[in-house]
């Protein structure tokens, strides 16, 4: 796998699925559980979605 997120998309990510899961844990709902997709995500450095519309937010490889 490539990575294909970058340094801000991740902040970005990691923030939002934290947030999510935060809000699932005090309303007491397993939907906090879809806060771990961005999350994951994040710490993998790779989005499958990206990966399919050929998308990249890192700088590698924006010069080609």
């Amino acid at each position: 796998m490539q990575k294909n997120i970058g340094k801000t998309d991740k902040i970005i990510r990691i923030i939002v699925g934290l947030v999510i899961i935060a809000i699932g844990l005090y309303f007491q709902s397993w939907w906090g559980a879809i806060g771990l997709v961005p999350l994951g995500t994040a710490l993998i450095n790779w989005c499958p979605p990206y990966a399919l519309f050929g998308i990249n937010t890192g700088k590698a490889d924006r010069a080609r």
